[in-house]
């Protein structure tokens, strides 16, 4: 099969059109013969080497987190799925490799496809979906008339989060463009900050939740919308000791994240607010509740660009940019 492989860790590096052997299912995996497969920043970090001492994958080996497809062969225990089913996935760490024809996934991380959507919309949704419900459902536990920032609105996690934390019940505030103002609005934003403009720290007062996904300096005055008792949760770090535990990770690495994490930590003690970072693990079950809602038209994909299998590269190098509203799809076949 052709797939896109990673040689080397190596910044804005490009990945290697391959012939690679089609992979052989386990007894719990489905073979998927891949439609699409979504692109996502955290790509561009696992090939430039930013996780190789927390998720490591010795090269070559081929990258893409994000899949819809077809099942066309299942494992002697799989009773979930059957050859012809569409699904659509988030593999798990160690088994990534949505930039191929085929891959190998455990049937505990898929569910079957949305009827009303395409597979290019299908596979937008994996990664970004469950970041989303794992944030706002599993680890902030959102409730109606709470009030959540989420920031970066018009990303492929905001378009989400928006929509679904407008489900929980919630009152939702975002940062945009003003290029971008109506697309958040349209999703469910009650409050849109232009981040250009405004200081969102000058506008929001007293919320429950913090979504971070920016940079320290983001990270350090989001403290200052959160009331007492509120939580900041950051998906784009820095890591905690909690998640250093629950990924197994040895003594050097737990120390050093609980260094890396120690300031905002102790900040936001005396702010009197919960800090935590969380980094999405796949799971089939979160991921079938999601589609329920894509299908009852509760939450709908936001794409941005389509680019053909070959293009693969340009449509990372686009990701980087990080100009995309939603979603970065590509068309396998």
């Amino acid at each position: 099969m052709k797939a896109f492989v990673v040689d080397k860790y190596q910044k804005n590096g490009a990945l290697r059109l391959a012939e690679m052997p089609v992979p052989e299912p386990g007894d719990n995996d489905v073979l998927v013969e891949i439609h699409a497969a979504g692109v996502n920043v955290l790509d561009s970090k696992l090939r430039d080497g930013e996780f190789k001492l927390i998720v490591p994958y010795r090269p070559p080996f081929v990258l893409g987190h994000d899949v819809a497809g077809v099942v066309v062969r299942v494992g002697s225990k799989v009773r979930k799925f059957k050859p012809g089913d569409e699904i659509l996935a988030r593999p798990r760490d160690g088994r990534i490799g949505t930039f191929a024809e085929f891959i190998a996934i455990d049937e505990a991380d898929m569910a079957l496809k949305p009827k009303n959507l395409s597979m290019e919309e299908a596979a937008s949704m994996p990664l970004v979906g469950l970041t989303a419900w794992q944030v706002l459902v599993e680890r902030a536990g959102l409730r109606k008339g709470q009030k959540v920032f989420i920031q970066a609105g018009s990303g492929g996690v905001g378009t989400i989060a928006i929509q679904l934390a407008k489900h929980l019940g919630a009152t939702v505030a975002t940062t945009a463009s003003a290029a971008s103002t109506n697309l958040v609005k349209s999703l469910g934003a009650d409050i849109v900050v232009d981040y250009r403009k405004d200081d969102f720290e000058q506008v929001l007062q007293g919320y429950d939740v913090v979504v971070n996904s920016q940079d320290a300096r983001t990270l350090e005055k989001s403290l200052r919308v959160l009331k007492p008792g509120g939580k900041l949760i950051s998906i784009s770090g820095p890591p905690d000791p909690g998640f250093a535990s629950k990924q197994g990770l040895n003594v050097v690495l737990k120390l050093g994240m609980w260094f890396l994490s120690l300031g905002i930590r102790r900040r936001a003690e005396r702010a009197g607010v919960d800090y935590s970072f969380l980094f999405m693990w796949a799971q089939g079950d979160q991921l079938s509740r999601l589609a329920s809602l894509v299908e009852t038209g509760i939450i709908r994909p936001v794409m941005d660009r389509t680019f053909a299998f070959e293009q693969t590269n340009e449509a990372l190098a686009y990701v980087e940019t990080g100009r995309a509203k939603g979603k970065v799809v590509i068309k396998v076949r």
